[in-house]
Formats: structure tokens, C-alpha cells, sequence
């Protein structure tokens, strides 16, 4: 699958500051009977942003959030616990957001994410708490350097795997990665088959 390349993000964020906001409250259950990824956006953080007659509850922060300028969520500690489901990087990324910032991201979800063009960011704890304590600030990140800056000029580093980090770079999953190389396997596997045996017989 492709997406957009990331290369530099910037935007504007959405702060959730709640700590070990699990799967579940990313994507209730009750919608994982889809298998595509199209309209799961509107079932991002659904109890949170809707009430039980589907009207938008007052104290959501999504609220006259933008996707176009808001594409970086800043959660608290311990982001993406609970159950493996990739609905939930699905449903991010289709409302709009293209990267996740926090100190602590969990390492299923984390893995999920970088598959389907959705950008973990794990940054040290002071500037963590900064993005929490300015929500909507402008933050600029760099995936080719690895940093991630704020509009005041601070920096802080995080890290990407590489292979991972390659895909989103060139805006395809692992297996968008494979076909691109096709030509080049496929020759290879040619030129193994002719090739003489190079050991005695």
C-alpha cells in the first residue's frame, strides 16, 4: 500500500494528555468489523468525542479540529496499550494524523503504526511535557534527521528502525517496499537459476 511520504511534518497539534490511553479507547471494539481502512476516521476516540445519540459531546478536544493543520497528536505516557489492533493506527491516520508524539508508545501499536504509514514519535520527558502543555503549538518533525522541533527553536531527537523509517520516507508499507524491488529480485532469481554450479560434483 502507498501513503504520502514523510519527510518533514509540520503542523499544529492535539493534545490528549491521559496516561495509557489503550486500543480500545482509540477504536471501541464495536467497530473492528471493517477490513478497510476508508471512514475509520470517524470512529476515532468515538466515546470521547460523541455521546450515546451520536451528537458531539462539548468537552472534545476534537472540537473544530482541522485535520489539514492538526496532523500531530500529542498523548500521555504509555500511548497504545492494551489489545494488537491495526484499526487503531487506521483510524488515526484516516482522520488525518500522520504522527503520534509521546514519551512512551507501546511497542505492538508502535509496530502497527510504522506499517501503515502512521509516524511513532517517542521524545524525552521534558519535551514531552512541553507538547502537553501547549496544545495546538506549532512542531515541525524531521524524519530524514530525526528530530522533532518546537516553534520555539528547541529540539529533541527520537529514533525510527531503519527499515521502517525507509518505507515511510518512500510512502509505502513493507510490501509496497517488496513490489518496488520486484524487477530487481526477479532478475536476480534469474541469473542464480543460470548460473553454473559453482560446487564440485
Amino acid at each position: 500500500m502507498n501513503f504520502d511520504p514523510i519527510r518533514t511534518l509540520r503542523s499544529r497539534t492535539v493534545v490528549l494528555p491521559q496516561a495509557n490511553i489503550d486500543t480500545d479507547q482509540i477504536v471501541p471494539a464495536r467497530f473492528l468489523t471493517t477490513t478497510t481502512r476508508a471512514g475509520l476516521g470517524k470512529a476515532l476516540f468515538y466515546d470521547w468525542r460523541y455521546d450515546e445519540d451520536g451528537r458531539a459531546k462539548n468537552s472534545s478536544v476534537f472540537n473544530g479540529v482541522n485535520p489539514a493543520t492538526h496532523r500531530i497528536l500529542v498523548a500521555g505516557p504509555n500511548f497504545g496499550c492494551g489489545s494488537s489492533r491495526e484499526h487503531a493506527p487506521w483510524a488515526l491516520h484516516d482522520f488525518g494524523f500522520r504522527a503520534v508524539a509521546s514519551s512512551d508508545i507501546a511497542d505492538i501499536f508502535k509496530s502497527n503504526a510504522l506499517k501503515n504509514g502512521l509516524l511513532p514519535v517517542a521524545v524525552d520527558p521534558a519535551t514531552h511535557q512541553r507538547l502537553l502543555n501547549s496544545p495546538g503549538r506549532e512542531v515541525t518533525i524531521d524524519l530524514e534527521r530525526l528530530t522533532l522541533s518546537l516553534d520555539d527553536g528547541a529540539t529533541a531527537a527520537f529514533a525510527v528502525e531503519p527499515f521502517a523509517r525507509r518505507c515511510l520516507l518512500d510512502g509505502v508499507d513493507p510490501l509496497g517496499h517488496l513490489q518496488r524491488h520486484m524487477p530487481a529480485i526477479e532478475a536476480y532469481e534469474v541469473r542464480q537459476s543460470t548460473a553454473p554450479d559453482s560446487e564440485p560434483r
